[in-house]
């Protein structure tokens, strides 16, 4: 689950594994595979972060996932 706020200041939590889309429309709005959608006051790239950190703390990714691997080059 991902900590983020909607526009009135109020924060609530997301399922990260449901979510299906974001968009930067000038604010953020978050679309989960249900078709429910939420505009969330952080940024695409903040929502992007609070993903990947969550994904690593349910060992979903590895600590170097999420990152460009600079030995595949």
């Amino acid at each position: 689950m991902i900590l983020v706020t909607r526009l009135n200041d109020t924060a609530f939590m997301i399922n990260a594994l449901y979510i299906e889309t974001i968009e930067s429309l000038p604010d953020t709005k978050i679309t989960l595979t249900n078709g429910h959608t939420y505009i969330v006051k952080e940024t695409r790239e903040q929502v992007e972060r609070k993903i990947v950190d969550f994904y690593r703390s349910i060992s979903l990714l590895g600590r170097d996932m999420g990152e460009e691997n600079q030995h595949e080059k």
